[in-house]
C-alpha cells in the first residue's frame, strides 16, 4: 500500500464499475463535476454510448468487459488511483439465486482484490443495507453483523462483504456504502426501487402492511462517494439507509407529491409474504418475470430501519427532502414513458 491515503484536493483518476447501472451512472457525474478523471469497466459500448453520449460524456475513458472477466478487470484497473465498485447483478428472483452470487463474488474479489495487488488505497465497495437485514434487529448501523440471507440478492451481499469485511479486518482502506432503496431520476435501466415505484404508479394504490420503506436519493448517494475517495484514510462502513417511513406515512408522502390520495389496500405482512412465494413459483413454472417474490416481500413486511447518523456526521452530509426527491423520479419517469398513467405532480 502507499503512504498517500489522507484527504487530497487534487484529481483522482478513479476506476468505476456500473456505470451504466443507476448508481454508477450519478457517481460518475459527481466525479467529472469534482474535477476527477474517470475511467469506467463496462459491458457494452452500445449502452455506454447511449446513457452517456445525452450528457455530454460520450468521450470518457472505458474499456468493454466483464467485472467477472479477470483480464478485463486488470486492463481497467492499470493507471488509477481510486476505485468506486458499484457493478453488480442485481435480482430478487429465485430462480436467479446461484447465478447472482457467483458473479457477484467474483467480480468483488477481482475488482478489489486487484486493487490491492496494485497498491491503490482509495476503494468504495457499494454494497446494500440487505446485506445487514436481520428482522428482529433493534437497530441496523455501522457496527452490525451481516445479515441472515441464505438465498439471492441479500445472501450475495453478504457474502461479498463477508470477503471485504477480512480485508478491513487487515486495514485494508475499502469503504463500504449500505444504500437502502435507490430512486431519484434518470435511471438508465429502471432498477429495482425504481421498479416499484412504478408499479405503484401504474397500480394506482398503496398496500399498507407491516413495516415499511427506506429511500435515498441517489444523487446524495453519489456525493457520498465521491467525498469518500477524495477523504482517504482507514476502512469503514457507512449505513445510507435514507429517510424511514411506515407504508401508511408512505402512502401520504405520495398523496402529497402527486396532489392524489391513492386508494389504500391493508394487507397482513403474512399475506404479501405469502404473494411473494407465489410469485416466485409462477417465475419458474412459466419463466415470466414476476414482480413480487419471496425475498422482495420479506423486506417489505420485516424491515428494521437503518440509522444513519455516522454517515451523515462523518461527511457533513445532508439528505435533501426526499418530496423533492419522489417529484423528480416521478416526472423523470412520466417524461420518459415508463409509466401508464400521467399525474398532476405538486411541484417542488
Amino acid at each position: 500500500m502507499s503512504d498517500s491515503n489522507s484527504p487530497t484536493d487534487a484529481p483522482l483518476r478513479v476506476m468505476v464499475t456500473g456505470g451504466t447501472g443507476f448508481v454508477g451512472y450519478h457517481t460518475v457525474l459527481a466525479l467529472v463535476e469534482a474535477g476527477h478523471d474517470v475511467r469506467l469497466l463496462v459491458r457494452s459500448r452500445e449502452k455506454f454510448k447511449r446513457v452517456f453520449e445525452p450528457a455530454g460524456l460520450g468521450g470518457l475513458d472505458h474499456v468493454v468487459g466483464d467485472i467477472t472477466q479477470e483480464s478485463a478487470v486488470e486492463t481497467a484497473l492499470d493507471g488509477c488511483n481510486a476505485v468506486v465498485h458499484s457493478a453488480a447483478m442485481v435480482s430478487i428472483h429465485a430462480s436467479d439465486s446461484e447465478k447472482v452470487l457467483k458473479n457477484n463474488l467474483r467480480g468483488t474479489r477481482f475488482v478489489l482484490g486487484g486493487a490491492l495487488e496494485r497498491g491503490i488505497d482509495r476503494m468504495v465497495q457499494v454494497s446494500s443495507t440487505t446485506a445487514l437485514f436481520r428482522p428482529g434487529a433493534k437497530r441496523i448501523d455501522e457496527r452490525s453483523p451481516l445479515g441472515d440471507a441464505k438465498t439471492g440478492y441479500g445472501r450475495s451481499k453478504i457474502e461479498c462483504d463477508r470477503y471485504v469485511r477480512r480485508l478491513q479486518a487487515e486495514g485494508v482502506p475499502i469503504y463500504t456504502t449500505y444504500p437502502g432503496t435507490v430512486i431519484g431520476p434518470d435511471d438508465p435501466g429502471l432498477s429495482e426501487g425504481m421498479l416499484g415505484l412504478k408499479l405503484l404508479l401504474d397500480g394506482g394504490m398503496v398496500v399498507e402492511t407491516s413495516s415499511g420503506m427506506q429511500m435515498i436519493d441517489v444523487r446524495d448517494l453519489a456525493i457520498a462517494h465521491v467525498r469518500l475517495i477524495e477523504r482517504g484514510g482507514p476502512p469503514d462502513r457507512f449505513p445510507m439507509g435514507g429517510q424511514y417511513f411506515d407504508w401508511p406515512a408512505y402512502g401520504d408522502l405520495i398523496a402529497e407529491v402527486l396532489d392524489r390520495k391513492l386508494p389504500r389496500i391493508p394487507m397482513p405482512g403474512s399475506a404479501v409474504q405469502l404473494l411473494g412465494r407465489a410469485g416466485d413459483l409462477v417465475g419458474q413454472v412459466a419463466s415470466l418475470e414476476v414482480p413480487l417474490s419471496a425475498e422482495a416481500t420479506r423486506y417489505a413486511t420485516e424491515w428494521v430501519e437503518a440509522d444513519d447518523r455516522h454517515t451523515l456526521e462523518t461527511l457533513d452530509l445532508e439528505y435533501r427532502d426526499i418530496r423533492k426527491t419522489l417529484y423528480d423520479a416521478i416526472f423523470w419517469l412520466q417524461g420518459s414513458g415508463h409509466v401508464r398513467s400521467t399525474y398532476r405532480l405538486t411541484p417542488r
